[in-house]
């Protein structure tokens, strides 16, 4: 499961932050995840709640903001909602289209005291 990999990284990002900028505690953390990121939402769910235990994020809410799949078929020359990696072109049915959206799993915003 590699969403723990990722919610151990995502607390490192928090505690980098946390030094940086001297805060004490994170009430929110948003993140992004796209929708052809290979991330399952409920499963960085899961791994955050558990990797948070007795750090400075514990008790924090893991809000996931999901963006929606784009891409740039070759052969219409559109930018399209991609649903899955190597769909053909919703618009014109052709191959290939290359993803340029929604590939991403980033920390958007925290909010902390």
């Amino acid at each position: 499961m590699h969403e723990m990999s990722l919610a151990l990284g995502i607390l490192q990002i928090i505690e980098d932050a946390a030094r940086a900028q001297r805060f004490q505690r994170v009430k929110s953390v948003f993140v992004e995840v796209g929708e052809l990121s290979a991330v399952e939402p409920e499963a960085i769910r899961f791994c955050f709640d558990a990797v948070i235990r007795g750090t400075l994020v514990e008790g924090a809410v893991l809000k996931v903001i999901e963006v929606a799949g784009e891409g740039l078929c070759f052969n219409c020359n559109q930018t399209v909602p991609l649903a899955a990696r190597y769909d053909p072109c919703p618009a014109c049915g052709g191959y290939p289209v290359q993803a340029t959206g929604g590939t991403e799993m980033r920390v958007k915003e925290l909010e902390v005291e």
